[in-house]
């Protein structure tokens, strides 16, 4: 069968789920939803932002004028952090319980334009190292489930402030996606011996037809099962579980990866392109979990341009996710869009 032309499904081994590709669509005339261009204001310091430093948060409580990351508890939290009783259940079907959490905001920089692309690797090593620290000391506390550090980049993917930043939720409860992974690993480890993710970078690099940047200890690649448009799978070479047991050069190499997959996004759409972003470190309360591998999803929404956005309507919502760009298709648009230009088309500097 001809993948890069006929309607198919592919098997995502994660989540266990089908992707429905149907590549002939993308013959079809679009007149969808073109939403404007985003664009920055490359200014370093905004009086009005909440998250530069010396400026007051909506809160009311004050930065201090830090000169490097600045990490301190969400001021609107999704979870409280205090320990409270237990749900409610009817007939088995309304069904509820009290979750437990913590909630971070971390900034990665005191200046107000400079994004993770913009970002000097140093300056990126400072912010994994700051993950780190905040990811041992939530997973340390004996409730914590899961610890998510995440981003949202962009209004278009709900961000709330443009200051370059990121999230970390410490959860009580193991959430329903790290769940599904781990189900996965372990079933796969109980059935081929092997760490599910170990094979699949293995099978990734022998084709070499969807890596899209690599270093000498990560990979980036679009994934065989990928659904949204231009969506990456960042994967360790070696096989560890959290980010707390990468060597000193592995977190250098980290750096220099998420450097390295954000400026092809940038570049490829030629603005600050929008995306949810998150590691998926292994579960931490239950002991250890030999099955698990590090890696990072990215979910940028874009489509065909900087101004057509995907939406997961329809057949999406009802059935089964569905995309028409072929993930080899993918991966070599953002092998193209590689980081030579990108710093001439920005005022900014790394500071």
């Amino acid at each position: 069968m001809d993948l890069t032309r006929k309607p198919h499904r592919r098997f995502n081994p994660l989540l266990r789920e089908w992707v429905l590709v149907s590549p002939n669509r993308l013959q079809r005339p679009w007149l969808g939803r073109v939403e404007p261009a985003q664009t920055s204001d490359r200014v370093a310091y905004d009086p009005n932002c909440y998250l530069c430093p010396g400026n007051q948060r909506s809160s009311g409580a004050g930065n201090p004028p830090y000169t490097s990351t600045f990490v301190f508890d969400n001021d609107y939290p999704a979870l409280p952090p205090e320990d409270g009783a237990g749900g409610e259940e009817n007939a088995h079907l309304l069904i509820s319980e009290y979750e437990r959490g913590r909630c971070k905001v971390l900034c990665y920089s005191p200046r107000h334009d400079l994004t993770i692309p913009l970002l000097g690797t140093d300056q990126i090593r400072k912010v994994v190292d700051l993950w780190d620290e905040q990811y041992r000391s939530l997973a340390s506390e004996q409730w914590v489930s899961y610890v998510q550090i995440f981003e949202n980049r962009g209004a278009m993917m709900g961000a709330s402030n443009p200051h370059p930043h990121c999230q970390i939720w410490a959860n009580g409860s193991l959430p329903n996606i790290p769940l599904k992974e781990m189900d996965s690993f372990r079933d796969y480890l109980s059935a081929h011996h092997g760490c599910l993710l170990c094979d699949y970078l293995r099978a990734e690099v022998a084709l070499d037809r969807r890596i899209v940047c690599q270093n000498e200890d990560f990979t980036v690649v679009v994934p065989f099962w990928a659904v949204w448009p231009f969506e990456t799978l960042l994967l360790s070479r070696r096989h560890i579980a959290s980010m707390n047991q990468m060597s000193d050069s592995e977190r250098n190499s980290f750096a220099d990866i998420l450097r390295r997959i954000t400026t092809r996004y940038d570049n490829l759409f030629e603005i600050d392109c929008p995306y949810s972003m998150g590691f998926h470190p292994s579960p931490e309360n239950g002991g250890a979990h030999p099955e698990w591998h590090f890696h990072g999803h990215y979910y940028p929404p874009l489509l065909r341009s900087a101004t057509v956005q995907k939406f997961m309507v329809g057949y999406e919502l009802l059935d089964a996710p569905q995309r028409d760009m072929t993930p080899e298709t993918a991966a070599e648009r953002l092998i193209a869009a590689d980081e030579l230009h990108y710093l001439l088309r920005n005022s900014a500097s790394p500071a």
